[in-house]
């Protein structure tokens, strides 16, 4: 009763203040996960490539499931109401592409290292600061799309226009809570990824916790966003979906797939990516 209560809160409040619990939510798994290097000592390679793999997976599952196939079927039902006549696949597949330029763009211009990373490998525009603050930055970078995923999930829900023909919803907020799980449920482990490396070069149990969570302070910020964006601009909800998506991939190709590979355990990695996927699946195909 008391969790059906909590859903009755929760659907009444507004997309932003939704987009923002789910950030907050999302944010709190990661400093959850990353709080296990209380319990833990050291931490086994293997867990972390397949908590990697996982992440991957999730965020792959996400980017078709939760965003680039309610982006085509919106801009299909828009066609089919004549409101529009643009192809299907066109507003996805530019968003899509806008999506992945701008996660290149910030990967060369943001200093970052990427979990395993020596320091002598880091990325983007060359600094000083220390080997910890780079690896939170890779997080932080890898956090922004999952933010604005579910900030524009949410979004969606305030227009009225996304009531098909027969009244069926393109985007529902069964969906939109099962990408702020999904991200959640896969930030958990991401937090433990992120705190252990930093507690195995010394850094103290509560240096690696506070670092390990900052880097997801990212997500209920850039989830206000997309929320907000989304609500102010309805034309752009497919392009800003697939913007969400490709955002997603870029970061999944070029960073969470490599760094969960780098260890040697390849199968075990690619085990948790296909686990992953079938979790994020499972949820919006349930909730949604």
């Amino acid at each position: 009763m008391e969790n059906y209560e909590l859903y009755k809160w929760f659907i009444v409040q507004t997309p932003v203040m939704q987009a923002l619990y789910a950030g907050l939510f999302t944010w709190g798994l990661t400093a959850l996960g990353a709080s296990l290097v209380f319990l833990f000592k050291n931490s086994n390679r293997k867990v972390l490539d397949v908590s990697l793999g996982f992440t991957g997976g999730v965020m792959i599952a996400a980017s078709f499931w939760s965003l680039l196939s309610p982006a085509i079927a919106y801009v299909e039902m828009q066609n089919e109401m004549g409101l529009s006549n643009t192809p299907s696949w066109a507003p996805p597949a530019i968003g899509f592409l806008l999506g992945a330029i701008f996660l290149y763009v910030l990967d060369q211009i943001i200093p970052h290292l990427h979990i395993f990373g020596k320091r002598e490998e880091a990325e983007g525009v060359e600094t000083n600061w220390r080997k910890t603050i780079l690896l939170v930055l890779a997080i932080a970078l890898h956090n922004i799309p999952e933010g604005l995923a579910v900030g524009v999930a949410f979004g969606a829900l305030a227009n009225p226009e996304l009531l098909g023909m027969e009244g069926h919803s393109v985007f529902t907020i069964g969906s939109a809570i099962a990408l702020a799980v999904g991200i959640g449920i896969q930030n958990f482990p991401e937090g433990f990824a992120v705190s252990m490396p930093l507690r195995r070069q010394g850094v103290s149990r509560w240096r690696s916790w506070k670092w390990g969570q900052l880097s997801a302070i990212v997500e209920p910020i850039f989830a206000v966003i997309g929320a907000a964006v989304v609500m102010q601009v309805l034309p752009i909800l497919p392009y800003a979906l697939a913007f969400a998506a490709g955002a997603m991939i870029y970061i999944v190709v070029e960073e969470v797939i490599p760094e969960s590979q780098r260890g040697g355990n390849t199968d075990l990695a690619t085990m948790g990516l296909i686990l992953g996927f079938i979790v994020m699946m499972i949820l919006d195909v349930a909730l949604g």
